[in-house]
Parts: C-alpha cells; sequence; structure tokens
C-alpha cells in the first residue's frame, strides 16, 4: 500500500549542550522529538572543549528513538549545529583534539594580537567573521603557536558537524553557513580565503570541500543505518548553521526580517540577499543560502545576567525564584532611577567583540535600592541587544520585522522590556524547536518538497505582538547613547584589571590548619 501521508523530514540540531532530532511534515507540523544531553568539559579555565564521539553517539540516539517513535518512512535527514567549533584530524578521520567550541576562549591573546593590525579588520570584513577567540582562525593560531607538534600532525581542520558528517556519510565536507563562521571562508567568492589560510597556517588541501547549504548526500554508511533504523539510500541534508537556521525556524526569512533570541546569551540576526559587514566591523555576516545571508551579533550575557541577579542580590529566594526576581525588577521604573549596568559578566561578544569588558554598575546612588539593580540589569542586556541592532543597520539593513524567542520570552516584563528598548514591536511565535525547525524546512527545499523556505512566514504562527510604549521607548532611546559611550570609557579601567586580576582572587584563600 502506498504511504499517502506528507512526507517527513528530520531535522537534527547539534547543539552545545544537547543534540535533538526534531520530525516535521511539510505543513509544519512537529511529529517526533528526542534530545540527549553531553557535557561542556572545562578541563582549565578559559577551555570549553567536548568529547567528538559523544556528540556522535547523541546524534545517533536520537535518530533511533525518533525514527522508532514515527513509525513511518523518514523523506530525508538535515543537518544543523552550533558554528565555530575546530576539531584536529588524523589522515583517517580520527580525532586528534577534542571539539574545540564557540565557548572556548583560550585563544584571547592570538585573537587580539590580530584584531589589533589593519588584516584583521579586512578579514572580518571579507569572511564575516569577527576576529575573536569564539572563532576558528584564532584557534588555529593557538594550536599553531602552543602545540606545534600536534597541529603539525593535524590532515584536516573541521567542525564538529563536518566530522558527524564524515562519520555517517563517509563525506568530507562543509557548507558555506558553517565555513562562513570560521573565518577561513571569503564570503563574497565562496571560496577560503588564501590570506586567511595563510595567517593560520594551513592550507586548502587540510580542509573540507565546500558545499551548499542543500547539498544532498546520497545515503547513510551501513553502520550508520544500523544504528539509526534508516535505509541505507536515505537523503542526508548537509544543512546550515544554528544561528541562521533559527531565524528560518521563526519564520524570519525574508529580507529585512530579524530574528531575536535571549536565553544564556542572547543574539539578534535579520535576513538580507547579499553578504556584507558595517565599516566598523560590528556585525558577523553567516550564510544560510547563496541568497540569504544573517547578519548580526552574539552577546555572550542573555538570561545568565538574571541568574547571576538572583544569586548575588537576592540570595534568600532561593534557585528557581525567576517570577519574584522579576517582579522585584517591576517596582523600579523605566530606566532604574538613572542606573545603568553593563552586562559583561562572561566579557562579550558584539558589537566590540572583545574578551576585556567586565560587568559594571554606572550612576549608582545612595537612593537606589536592590529593585533598581536588578530592573538595570535587565535592562543593560536589552541595551547591548539595540546596540548590535544599530550595527546592524550599519552594514545597510533595513530591519522592517522582529520576532523573538527563548526562555525570557516567558515574563511579560521582558518582553515589554525588549520592545521598549529596540523601539519596535516584537512578534513572539508560537512554539517551534527553532534552528530544528530551520534545518528540516532547509531539508525540505533542498528535495523539492516545499517551493521555497519563504514557506516558513505562513508556518509560523505569531502568538502575540508587544509594541512599544512611546514614553518608555524615549526614555530608552536616551540612555542608548550614554550605555554605548560607557564601554569606551571603562577600556583602561577593564585593562588594568585584567592585569590584576592574579593578585585579586574572587575568594579568600583557605588558612592554613594550626600547628
Amino acid at each position: 500500500m502506498i504511504d499517502s501521508r506528507p512526507s517527513v523530514v528530520v531535522g537534527i540540531d547539534v547543539g552545545t549542550t544537547s543534540t535533538k532530532a526534531v520530525a516535521y511534515d511539510v505543513r509544519g507540523r512537529q511529529l517526533a522529538h528526542h534530545s540527549v544531553g553531553y557535557p561542556l568539559d572545562e578541563p582549565q579555565p578559559g577551555y570549553a572543549e567536548q568529547d567528538p564521539y559523544r556528540i556522535h553517539a547523541a546524534v545517533l540516539e536520537t535518530l533511533r528513538v525518533v525514527v522508532a517513535e514515527l513509525g513511518r518512512p523518514v523523506t530525508a535527514v538535515s543537518f544543523g549545529s552550533a558554528m565555530h567549533s575546530l576539531i584536529g584530524l588524523d589522515s583517517a578521520g580520527d580525532p586528534l583534539t577534542p571539539s574545540v567550541t564557540w565557548a572556548d576562549a583560550r585563544s584571547v591573546r592570538q585573537a587580539e594580537r590580530l584584531r589589533a593590525v589593519p588584516a584583521g579588520l579586512a578579514l572580518h570584513r571579507r569572511t564575516g567573521t569577527p576576529i575573536h577567540p569564539m572563532a576558528p582562525l584564532p584557534k588555529l593560531l593557538w594550536y599553531a603557536e602552543q602545540e606545534p607538534t600536534l597541529f603539525g600532525r593535524v590532515a584536516y581542520w573541521v567542525g564538529i558537524k563536518d566530522w558527524l558528517l564524515l562519520r555517517l556519510c563517509d563525506a568530507l565536507v562543509t557548507d558555506h553557513s558553517i565555513a562562513s563562521a570560521t573565518g577561513l571562508m571569503d564570503i563574497h567568492q565562496l571560496s577560503w580565503d588564501s590570506e586567511a589560510l595563510g595567517v593560520a597556517g594551513i592550507t586548502e588541501v587540510q580542509l573540507p570541500q565546500l558545499v551548499p547549504t542543500t547539498r544532498v548526500l546520497p545515503g547513510l554508511t551501513p553502520e550508520a543505518a544500523a544504528a539509526t533504523g534508516l535505509p541505507r539510500d536515505t537523503p542526508v541534508v548537509v544543512g546550515a548553521g544554528d544561528g541562521p537556521l533559527a531565524n528560518l525556524g521563526l519564520g524570519a526569512v525574508a529580507p529585512g526580517m530579524a530574528a531575536c533570541s535571549i536565553g544564556t546569551s542572547g543574539a539578534i540576526r535579520v535576513m538580507c540577499e547579499k553578504p556584507g559587514v558595517d565599516p566598523l566591523g560590528g556585525v558577523f555576516c553567516y550564510a544560510l543560502t547563496e541568497q540569504r545571508w544573517a547578519v548580526g551579533g552574539a552577546v555572550n550575557n542573555g538570561g545568565l545576567v538574571l541568574g547571576w541577579a538572583g544569586d548575588a542580590l537576592t540570595p534568600e529566594l532561593g534557585r528557581d525564584a525567576e517570577e519574584e526576581l522579576l517582579a522585584e525588577a517591576d517596582r523600579a521604573p523605566v530606566g532604574s532611577g538613572g542606573l545603568l549596568m553593563l552586562p559583561y559578566l562572561l566579557s562579550e561578544r558584539a558589537p566590540h567583540w572583545s574578551a576585556l569588558p567586565r560587568g559594571a554598575y554606572v550612576g549608582l546612588t545612595h537612593g537606589h535600592r536592590r529593585r533598581h539593580l536588578v530592573r538595570a540589569a535587565l535592562e543593560g542586556v536589552c541595551q547591548q541587544l539595540a546596540l548590535v541592532l544599530a550595527s546592524m543597520r550599519a552594514a545597510g539593513n533595513e530591519i522592517r520585522e522582529i520576532r523573538a524567542s527563548g526562555g525570557f520570552a516567558r515574563s511579560p516584563l521582558w518582553r515589554q522590556m525588549l520592545a521598549d528598548v529596540l523601539g519596535m514591536p516584537v512578534h513572539f511565535p508560537a512554539g517551534h524547536e527553532g534552528s530544528g525547525f530551520g534545518a528540516a524546512l532547509l531539508g525540505m527545499e533542498a528535495l523539492g518538497l516545499i517551493e521555497s523556505i519563504d514557506v516558513a512566514v505562513d508556518l509560523v504562527e505569531i502568538q502575540q505582538t508587544v509594541r512599544p510604549d512611546p514614553a518608555a521607548a524615549a526614555t530608552y532611546a536616551s540612555l542608548l547613547p550614554l550605555f554605548s559611550e560607557l564601554y569606551e570609557a571603562l577600556v583602561p579601567a577593564f585593562t588594568s584589571l585584567r592585569r590584576l586580576a592574579p593578585s585579586l582572587p574572587a575568594e579568600r584563600p583557605t588558612a592554613p590548619p594550626p600547628t
């Protein structure tokens, strides 16, 4: 009997802390899902790495569970993954290094050295990737300088999704989206950048073949097919990076449509038809397809700032006291009585792309209370995203619509605050699995199951639209230039604090036991 039900594509979202597999039909209905978590290892301060084999096992398990739960044929599997990872392989394709993630900061010195010369900004504008420790380019410099013997043994340098596809499909390829986040690909030519490779000390033969995000691989290895329960000839779509796919999963895929997310960290990205970076290098530019590019920036400090405020300012509320903490913030006025917070608890990415800054409260007076400090922290997160939005506009991008998602969206206060600070209506879609849905939609386009990814605009239902309050928006607009100026004003202090940091421990030394 012929199965007349709509085709099903499984989107795989390989994230930093878990892998999710989500099955969708061509009408956008979620049919099955499963996720498997894994640790982010920090063996030394500044390191953030993972075991590639654990992630491979998670991919196999999520696929196996979803395929079994579906109980119907899978038309294809399509991939998405976190960007900026780096793995060194031997000639047989086996890892010689861990998967060094975007959160790894070991290459901060190499990144700062490269940013300090004119070639750094030129590389950023040509490759779309900021010169920052998150990116593979500075990581390669670190390996060349700190692990030269290991560096010389590496036959291939890849990202985590590239290696997974090698294991699953026996194909050494990387898509234009993941490659656009390495600092090694010319986004205007869609080819490896010879100058960047020279800086990194590697050659093109050490990198995977560049392919479009819609490239379809013909099937799985016998081992992968057996482990997942999929037929060997199941098409596998190479897919893209999780950032651009998140836009697609929210339906923010047409030019001028932006997606904003605040989870532990945060990001805002707008789709455009041609690649480009603003003159000062405040934004990234990553591919979704050859005709759609995500321009924007990520911030390190999103919901984690609220968590810090709970631990540091309201410890008596205990854990999981988010509602009480937000109620405390809501008791303070818009603008927090002139108190500003630079929320750089984990340094910062966009638009400054520097590991130097620290958090700071500015404008503190005798009249401020705890509610002001909590609200200022939330406002600081939104103001940082507003600076990213300004850089996106400076890159020549019109922002016509903003769709938002993430854990913060549960809070009416934070929803309204974001709309007020950005000065635009913000649309909140009904739940979709973000990057996983985006991966599935990209796979559907690659196989001709949908006319184009533009159908995402209609498939994603808008649950609520929050419009800015004119008075609050005016207050935040008057504060944003000051918020922006504070970064440069405090750079000398940040520099001195980093120099002094080794002699300033966060905890008191443990007293020696009495003799």
